[in-house]
């Protein structure tokens, strides 16, 4: 069986390193696009947010400088403008993004990539902060 998943990832975040983290369980290496230094195209951008099923102000990331600078809390800015402003500050751009054959999420929290992957996850698996959501059995443990 041919898989194929990219993630848009930033190696700085938690959450985008174990979303990482938890697509390689699976034992799938995954097309790793790390966003801020190779950023989407507006096209590519707008295909993730749309099949991600968000609205543009959604993907938007709004505890970083850029956003809180260029005052984008207000609502009189266009989809259009925001996505320009995504694409001059990739940091803007929410993560991690997973596309799969089984569709695309931006996967925050990371185990919302488990709706996704395309394979069962092969072992335990504990988040960086230690907290557990797949048992030695490949399952996920209930919250």
């Amino acid at each position: 069986m041919s898989t194929s998943i990219k993630i848009y990832h930033n190696p700085a975040c938690g959450t985008s390193r174990n979303t990482l983290a938890l697509i390689k369980n699976t034992g799938i290496e995954p097309e790793i696009i790390e966003y801020l230094k190779n950023p989407p195209s507006k096209e590519q951008l707008v295909q993730l947010i749309h099949d991600a099923g968000l609205s543009v102000r959604e993907a938007l990331r709004q505890n970083v400088e850029p956003y809180i600078n260029l005052q984008l809390e207000q609502s009189h800015w266009s989809d259009d403008a925001l996505l320009y402003f995504m694409l001059q500050y990739p940091i803007l751009i929410n993560r991690p993004f997973v596309v799969t054959e089984k569709g695309t999420r931006l996967c925050r929290p990371s185990e919302v990539v488990l709706e996704i992957l395309p394979l069962p996850q092969l072992g335990a698996f504990y988040k960086e902060d230690g907290e557990q959501i797949i048992d030695e059995h490949g399952q996920r443990v209930s919250g």
